[in-house]
């Protein structure tokens, strides 16, 4: 089977899967998958603090969907400002060097717990970079959850 390449199709839905450990230099930069390069292209993406501990990668379409929701909403809503503040307050680009590293700034890893290590996750229609102990826990939970009430309310 031939797999398709992504980075020419603009029109693909791009669907972010797979697991990887990474290493952060002493910079703060990672390599990033080159799955997760190639489904990027040449397109910047943006990297902020995600929810669960994490930090989120969202490549610049999927960014500027964000974007135009968050500005539909009223700024006298509380609640919308804390969105901003918290997805876009810290927002950083993430456009890969020839070498497929990004940087990570340093308030981002701290957030996220991130030293030397990291667990990069593809989610559909974006990227999530763990601390390594912090996604084990995650996984305990996901598959404790799934065991105990079951994911039928999905619909999937």
């Amino acid at each position: 089977m031939v797999s398709p390449n992504f980075s020419n199709q603009a029109s693909f839905d791009r669907v972010f899967f797979g697991e990887y450990e990474r290493g952060l230099d002493k910079k703060g930069r990672m390599t990033l998958p080159a799955s997760f390069r190639e489904m990027l292209g040449d397109e910047p993406a943006f990297i902020t603090m995600g929810l669960d501990g994490c930090l989120s990668l969202y490549p610049k379409t999927r960014f500027d969907e964000m974007r135009q929701k968050a500005q539909q909403k009223e700024l006298t809503s509380s609640q919308a400002r804390e969105f901003n503040r918290f997805f876009f307050g810290r927002a950083a680009l993430a456009k890969p060097d020839s070498m497929g590293r990004i940087n990570i700034p340093s308030a981002l890893r701290k957030y996220a717990k991130l030293e030397k290590d990291a667990v990069v996750v593809g989610v559909n229609t974006h990227v999530e970079i763990w601390n390594p102990e912090s996604w084990q826990e995650q996984q305990q939970k996901i598959l404790s959850k799934a065991i105990n009430e079951g994911w039928e309310n999905l619909g999937i």
